[in-house]
């Protein structure tokens, strides 16, 4: 009896142990060491890759009764706007919103278009060879020396898109006033990144440098942007896509420019230093004077 006793509890032991000797053996086995972050061992990450873009309600044109174009610039250097600059080097399975962009453009997914046309209609597409130029990564030629026969020889030397130099990102949305919802609704149309650096010649840093690199359609990036987590300071289990970012508007910028009848002028066209920031104030200003305007109180 005192046998079948001990058998019976060594039984039961193997019974419990040996499913999560088999869990833990099978996890390490499914672990890919280029992406574990520690959280593989945890649970297995799959809401954010299954994501879809958040639809928009549907909007007819009978039913808006005044809108307005702006193009709003976003320094990606406030602490605000931070997640959309971080991490400057691919961490896991996470990266930064001009990367995103490029592996999308370069993989064919995504079509960009040429920064030339002043009123940022998407009419004239641009390839990713031609991106890489902005870059200045298409690779130097430059002459060396053969010690051996004192000939000089001409070679490339590569280098890689700085990416890390994208410090500002221009929007192009539309405000609209939905009568049928009764609401004052906005939608982004375009985002440009623009990339701020220093030519090597300026060895002071006293001239800095703005280009504008290219467009994409917004509604068309949202499927590659609603799969892509963006860091959450305050949880991490609970990561934002880009999608959602710019979806519920976690970001801060000023506008520079608005839809006008002097061939869409930019604010800097009429305006000098803090001059400036008072226009963007006034044109923000004057959306939201529009639908306080439309109630009684």
């Amino acid at each position: 009896m005192k046998k079948t006793g001990i058998l019976s509890i060594a039984l039961l032991v193997m019974t419990v142990t040996l499913p999560v000797a088999a869990q833990v053996a099978d996890t390490a086995k499914t672990t890919d060491p280029s992406t574990w972050s520690g959280l593989d061992m945890v649970y297995k990450k799959e809401h954010i890759f299954n994501k879809k873009p958040i639809e928009y309600p549907h909007v007819r044109e009978a039913d808006i009764m005044w809108s307005k174009v702006v193009w709003r610039m976003i320094d990606l250097r406030e602490k605000m706007n931070q997640p959309l600059y971080y991490p400057t080097k691919a961490i896991g399975d996470r990266t930064n919103l001009i990367d995103l962009l490029l592996q999308s453009i370069k993989e064919g997914g995504l079509q960009a278009y040429s920064t030339m046309d002043d009123n940022n209609e998407f009419k004239e597409p641009t390839t990713y060879d031609q991106i890489m130029k902005d870059f200045e990564a298409q690779g130097k030629k430059i002459g060396v020396l053969d010690v051996v026969t004192g000939l000089t020889d001409s070679t490339t030397l590569k280098t890689e898109a700085r990416t890390d130099e994208v410090y500002q990102l221009m929007v192009k949305e539309m405000w609209f006033f939905d009568r049928k919802r009764s609401v004052l609704d906005v939608r982004i149309i375009g985002i440009c990144p623009i990339r701020v650096f220093f030519e090597p010649e300026d060895v002071n840093k006293e001239n800095i440098q703005k280009k504008k690199l290219f467009w994409v359609k917004y509604p068309e990036a949202r499927p590659f942007l609603a799969q892509k987590e963006v860091f959450n300071p305050y949880n991490d289990s609970e990561m934002r896509s880009f999608d959602e970012i710019f979806y519920k508007r976690f970001f801060h910028g000023f506008i520079v420019q608005e839809s006008n009848v002097y061939n869409n002028r930019g604010v800097t066209d009429y305006a000098l230093g803090v001059e400036t920031l008072q226009e963007a104030q006034r044109i923000e200003n004057m959306i939201f004077q529009f639908e306080h305007d439309l109630w009684e109180y």
